[in-house]
């Protein structure tokens, strides 16, 4: 009977670990073989060589291209936390609980338009003769129209735009779980409403700002079409450049090297993540 369950259970899981193994382990090996080769001319020669790292850390643009990923992939995870935050907090606490979902609701509509799409509204938002333009020219605070567009503004912009709801939904599912007894167990010791949220709302929701967090930097530091279309090229983030590796050089074994890369930062952040949520526990 036993041996009947196991066949039974691999038989279920067995499609899933076959796609697994064949769209993410087997393309993720390559990569990882790809990155020790080298291109020399049209021709690619395997082996174990590490001229394509040596190169990364030797070319200014490509580490000008991770700074800027790293600068703005911290940024726009910190602004969203602290945007995210104070709206989630009053979606749990304040508003009914029969208006919650419908709040939600709203909170949720950017995911229903295409990302593209979202970006290009934002770029005829910055734009020159845009909407935040012309609203500061006609309130008096700037005489001429000033570049938001196509810069580094534009494209944090356009990401805590949609990270910030991301981070909404994960720390308000931390939230609402909280029993409003803890609360007034605090105020029944004589704590004040800082206190309370100090001591006691801010731990006990640190594992839904800490995977929100997570999520937003991998999302964040791998997005390409955000930096390309409201950054206007004028600074590559990483996956802009190892774009235009494949594109114009067709140089996979360095394109494959900053993806190891960026996978490493990753790999950082989810260990990072994952400490923090253990000794959260402890």
């Amino acid at each position: 009977m036993i041996g009947h369950e196991k066949k039974l259970g691999w038989g279920f899981t067995a499609p899933a670990l076959v796609w697994t193994l064949a769209f993410f382990v087997a393309p993720f090996l390559v990569m990882i073989a790809m990155s020790f080769a080298n291109l020399e001319g049209r021709t690619l020669i395997w082996g174990v060589h590490l001229d394509n790292y040596i190169e990364l850390a030797n070319r200014p643009y490509l580490l000008r291209a991770v700074a800027v990923s790293m600068q703005i992939t911290f940024i726009v995870t910190l602004a969203s936390v602290v945007l995210a935050y104070p709206l989630a907090a009053i979606i749990a606490f304040r508003v009914p609980q029969h208006w919650q979902r419908f709040v939600l609701l709203l909170a949720i509509l950017p995911f229903w338009t295409s990302y593209v799409i979202r970006s290009y509204a934002w770029l005829l938002v910055l734009a020159r003769e845009g909407l935040v333009n012309q609203t500061l020219i006609h309130l008096g605070i700037i005489a001429e129209p000033i570049t938001l567009a196509n810069s580094r503004f534009a494209t944090v912009t356009g990401f805590i735009h949609f990270f910030v709801m991301l981070l909404t939904l994960t720390i308000y599912a931390n939230l609402v779980q909280l029993s409003p007894n803890y609360r007034l167990a605090a105020r029944d010791l004589g704590a004040n409403t800082f206190q309370i949220f100090r001591h006691v709302i801010l731990p006990l929701s640190l594992p839904g700002i800490v995977t929100g967090a997570f999520l937003t930097f991998v999302l964040c530091i791998g997005d390409y079409v955000t930096p390309h279309i409201l950054g206007g090229n004028n600074e590559l983030t990483m996956p802009q450049v190892v774009m235009v590796q494949l594109g114009r050089r067709a140089d996979f074994p360095l394109a494959s090297a900053m993806a190891i890369v960026m996978m490493g930062f990753v790999t950082i952040a989810y260990l990072a993540s994952a400490r923090w949520l253990r000794l959260d526990r402890l």
